[in-house]
């Protein structure tokens, strides 16, 4: 778009028009009305600046859901400002590179090693970097922004690992500082959980939904909350940490020092723990879930049992915000009907009736994408923020 003399009534249009766009981008999909509120422009403003777009192929028209009625949803179509996705995981490593039209152009996953360190994973993260700019056809120096997502809290104002991650060799480390230093573009980070709830609202079944929370079970529980369309951190960022939710004040204790956490009967750290006497001490989560799905009685009990304590914590949960809608993602998910019946069992025997009869339960739909794609949506919502 070539920017016109400022002052001048092209400008000011060409001005309006960058502002629709950045925020169809940065918080997309979006209602004509959500837009108009965003950028604070008159909704008749709004209306012709959108049809400009529409027509010159900047912004597509879909269906979808706002306020919880079905509309007219604007997304950017265009494929400029690319940025780069990284999901580390305790095991794994996602990368993807994304673009303003919400495509992604490439994307790459590779294991990593039990306790792996930061510099040593953050270094391979750099590395693979180069291919995957290769296979989206696009130069590093085009790379806008990175959004980078980690297990565990990350410190408000900082982008520094908290304590109770489940990569404690990474707590303290600004690992944005480091890849910001070899990229020389500006990079996000987020926890796991709330980059799942963003890719819920931007690529999921949920897109456009404007309130949610989505639960992450896998080696740890975490929970992240969407407020209005925008994920909600708390005041030191530690909002949506479910897993350490008190269920058995005698229970085992937590890895962040308190007794009975839900992550102490609900992961799949536990599951394998509770099924390794019987089944043997090689036994993996995909065995588990093969032999849960084959009918296995042991296997099913078990998963039946996080169910059941999942659904005490998605209780609490709606009692406390009901959301109308609970995305669950993460490995345990996987079981199906089989986690997922005894989940809603627990919610309707201990939630508030009228909360639990409005909110839905479903699994999503993303799998082990969800982090890496909420990373992308994560660096495409910085892009507004840093250009101003």
């Amino acid at each position: 778009m070539t920017i016109s003399p400022p002052g001048s009534q092209r400008g000011l249009r060409e001005l309006n028009a960058r502002r629709v766009l950045d925020a169809v981008a940065a918080r997309g999909p979006l209602s004509q009305a959500e837009v108009a509120r965003v950028t604070r422009l008159s909704p008749a403003t709004v209306s012709n600046i959108v049809r400009e777009l529409v027509r010159g192929r900047e912004l597509t028209v879909t269906d979808g859901v706002s306020g919880g009625r079905r509309a007219r949803l604007l997304t950017a179509d265009g494929g400029g400002s690319p940025v780069v996705g990284i999901d580390f995981g305790r095991e794994h490593l996602r990368l993807a590179v994304g673009d303003r039209g919400r495509r992604v152009r490439a994307e790459r996953a590779v294991p990593l090693t039990l306790g792996h360190r930061p510099a040593d994973s953050l270094a391979l993260a750099l590395d693979l970097l180069p291919g995957l700019f290769d296979d989206a056809g696009i130069a590093a120096g085009e790379v806008r922004a990175v959004g980078m997502g980690l297990p565990g809290p990350i410190a408000a104002g900082t982008r520094s690992v908290g304590p109770g991650t489940i990569l404690p060799e990474w707590v303290g480390v600004d690992a944005g500082a480091l890849v910001a230093a070899r990229l020389g573009v500006p990079v996000l980070v987020d926890n796991d959980a709330n980059l799942g709830a963003l890719a819920e609202i931007t690529w999921g079944p949920a897109i456009g939904a404007r309130d949610l929370a989505y639960l992450k079970i896998s080696t740890g529980i975490g929970c992240g909350l969407v407020m209005g369309g925008r994920v909600y951190r708390g005041a030191a960022g530690t909002a949506g940490e479910i897993g350490h939710c008190t269920i058995d004040e005698d229970g085992a204790v937590c890895r962040c020092g308190n007794r009975g956490c839900l992550e102490t009967v609900a992961s799949t750290p536990v599951v394998l723990r509770l099924l390794s006497a019987a089944y043997g001490p090689d036994l993996t989560i995909d065995d588990v879930l093969r032999m849960a799905a084959d009918g296995d009685i042991g296997c099913r009990r078990v998963i039946e049992d996080v169910g059941r304590h999942l659904g005490t914590a998605v209780a609490n949960l709606c009692n406390i915000l009901n959301p109308p809608l609970v995305v669950l993602g993460g490995r345990l998910v996987e079981a199906g009907e089989v986690l997922l019946d005894p989940l809603r069992d627990a919610v309707r025997r201990r939630a508030i009736r009228s909360a639990a009869e409005s909110m839905t339960i479903v699994a999503s739909t993303l799998g082990a994408r969800g982090q890496v794609l909420g990373a992308l949506s994560l660096a495409l919502t910085g892009i507004s923020a840093f250009e101003t």
